[in-house]
């Protein structure tokens, strides 16, 4: 196990390969530990990073900084201890709003946005992420298998404070509109069966500006990292691989998700 001291509270992260780095940020169920098939793949290529929030997986559990400007002042402190330039950045679910923050108040460090289950709207988050436990809303949104095994141990780690502190800070930073600011590359990546975040509207998705497409996973619930692996991690791979200042509407199309592509 890897960790970091900021401000004299340990935050634990884990590392694998060589090259441009990549930063992988979870959602508000689980931790760093479901990226693993995805950070393998794509460390191939590049060098992997995935980090636990405050409040979750073996982070410090320290309920003053569970709200989502000290996640992304999380997310500054590593990258300055770690000693990076620019990177990308793959979040899901609060690690993608993290992702999106960061990236408005860091342009000049933030190479390209992946966001997973990006809550465009904060008002079609389902209610159950604020009243259930974090093990109540595993056993809600995945099958009990050793693919999504990782989450639901890891859920356990959570302090349910840190969900609720962040999703507190949703309704104040008008999530669309801070997608429609961003300056580099973003790839928004939706589940068709997400009962989380639903995904937007075909007129939302069209809406979106040209450095900014939007993908939906047919098969896919709140966890297309691990709910259709191999189709992400060939999306994840070919996002990365986009040349500086190419939109992502510029992917080549995989013939399994075109008919949902937006």
């Amino acid at each position: 196990m890897s960790a970091i001291l900021l401000d004299g509270q340990m935050v634990h992260y884990e590392v694998l390969g060589r090259g441009r780095p990549v930063i992988f940020l979870h959602g508000w169920i689980g931790s760093w530990r479901y990226w693993i098939p995805t950070m393998q793949a794509a460390s191939i290529a590049y060098r992997t990073y995935a980090l636990d929030f405050w409040g979750y997986g073996d982070s410090a559990k320290v309920p003053e900084r569970y709200n989502l400007d000290a996640q992304v002042n999380l997310l500054k402190g590593f990258m300055d201890q770690m000693g990076m330039g620019r990177v990308a950045l793959i979040g899901h679910g609060l690690g993608a709003t993290v992702a999106v923050m960061f990236a408005l108040r860091n342009p000049d460090v933030v190479d390209r946005v992946l966001a997973v289950s990006y809550p465009l709207d904060e008002s079609r988050l389902h209610p159950r992420l604020r009243t259930q436990s974090p093990e109540e809303l595993v056993d809600w949104l995945l099958e009990r298998n050793p693919t999504t095994e990782p989450v639901r141990v890891e859920a356990a780690k959570t302090d349910p404070r840190a969900i609720q502190d962040s999703l507190e800070g949703l309704a104040t930073i008008e999530a669309h509109e801070a997608s429609q600011k961003l300056t580099c590359a973003c790839l928004l990546v939706y589940g068709e069966k997400d009962p989380v975040v639903p995904a937007p509207s075909d007129e939302v998705f069209l809406s979106l500006p040209f450095q900014t497409h939007g993908i939906v996973f047919d098969q896919s619930g709140h966890f297309p990292i691990l709910e259709e692996s191999s189709k992400f991690n060939r999306l994840v791979m070919d996002f990365l691989s986009l040349g500086v200042g190419e939109s992502p509407r510029m992917l080549q199309l995989k013939e399994e998700w075109k008919r949902r592509v937006r």
